[in-house]
């Protein structure tokens, strides 16, 4: 059975290493209003590029929010590192060495390689706010590469949600 998380609710823990070092540990180092944590899928994925370029290039936007952004794949350390390097992505924080049971705890939907290029088991993608304490304020969930969110309408959003103390939503399961 497929796990959902709900709005409102504690986050799981997530820790992965970093690409040039560290690690990331959610809400360690909390930002004084949210952490997006962007699940792609790898290296082998396209979409996920120009996603990622995309909040590359809105950092700022996000830093000036007091909003930290992440990027989290189950992509292994090697790949990590020429995703770095062949995407361009020198200032937005990369994990990797995601496990399955942290993709499944989070409730990310699974692909099985199907294609030379791509890992043996990956996660879809996903956009997870969590607050500083650990809340879940909203989550996105895919089950392919399409449809991704845009840096700059979640840096929107997320500005008005500040400005507003827009309360949580969702928290209820149909």
């Amino acid at each position: 059975m497929h796990k959902t998380l709900m709005p409102g609710q504690q986050v799981p823990p997530l820790s992965v290493p970093l690409v040039g070092g560290g690690d990331f540990i959610l809400n360690v180092e909390a930002p004084e209003h949210f952490t997006v944590v962007l699940f792609y899928r790898g290296l082998h994925c396209p979409i996920c590029r120009g996603q990622l370029s995309d909040f590359q290039g809105k950092l700022k936007d996000f830093a000036d929010l007091g909003v930290d952004v992440v990027a989290v794949s189950m992509d292994s350390a090697e790949r990590a590192e020429q995703t770095r390097t062949e995407w361009r992505l020198d200032s937005l924080k990369l994990g990797y060495g995601m496990d399955e049971q942290t993709a499944r705890d989070w409730g990310l939907y699974l692909s099985d390689k199907v294609q030379d290029k791509e890992p043996a088991v990956f996660s879809e993608p996903g956009v997870a706010i969590v607050r500083p304490n650990g809340e879940l304020y909203h989550w996105s969930l895919q089950t392919a590469p399409f449809g991704r969110a845009k840096a700059a309408d979640i840096a929107g959003v997320l500005k008005f949600i500040i400005e507003n103390d827009y309360p949580v939503r969702g928290q209820r399961a149909a």
